[in-house]
């Protein structure tokens, strides 16, 4: 058995693409994964299977999501391995400033780390720091400055599709939960 995070993007924000997650728990039991738990409401799935061609799990996953609650929703499938073993890559300065806005970009496949970052350029070093570990991309920008980052500007790009964004803090969380299952 592998431990996985389905990380769902778009759901519940702003009152879009509602999705009660004890249903989707609910279902992802019913559909054959074991483990399920879910966190927070921002669609984070953790979950074991046997199955480990991640493509056909995210595959099977958003067949689940649309069936159940009739939303076509953007998944990508994360194992417990790559995510701790990217954590242990991050920069020395990811998440250690207070006063910066701290945030891991998840890049879906089939499009490549490098794909997002030549589409959205080169960092500003004055104003952000970028680095990246496979399809995780660490991002740090100070809340003053925040607006002025280049990387802040990602929302409008047509990379932006392509990617899933968590804080750090939501990171963190779900690099400890895998950590208990495994």
């Amino acid at each position: 058995m592998t431990t996985y995070i389905a990380l769902l993007r778009g759901v519940n924000v702003g009152g879009k693409n509602r999705v009660v997650m004890a249903t989707l728990k609910e279902r992802f039991e019913q559909h054959g994964f074991t483990n399920v738990s879910t966190f927070l409401n921002s669609g984070n799935v953790l979950f074991s299977s046997e199955e480990t061609n991640s493509l056909q799990l995210t595959e099977d996953c958003e067949k689940l999501i649309e069936s159940e609650f009739g939303l076509k929703i953007i998944v990508t499938i994360v194992s417990a391995k790559m995510l701790l073993e990217a954590l242990e890559q991050m920069p020395e300065w990811w998440n250690t400033d207070k006063e910066s806005k701290h945030n891991v970009i998840f890049v879906i496949p089939p499009t490549t780390t490098e794909e997002v970052i030549e589409s959205v350029g080169e960092a500003k070093a004055e104003y952000e720091k970028v680095a990246y570990h496979e399809r995780v991309i660490f991002w740090s920008a100070p809340i003053k400055t925040f607006s002025r980052s280049r990387w802040s500007k990602i929302v409008g790009t047509k990379m932006y599709s392509r990617i899933t964004i968590r804080n750090a803090n939501t990171v963190n969380k779900l690099a400890e939960l895998v950590q208990k299952n495994n």
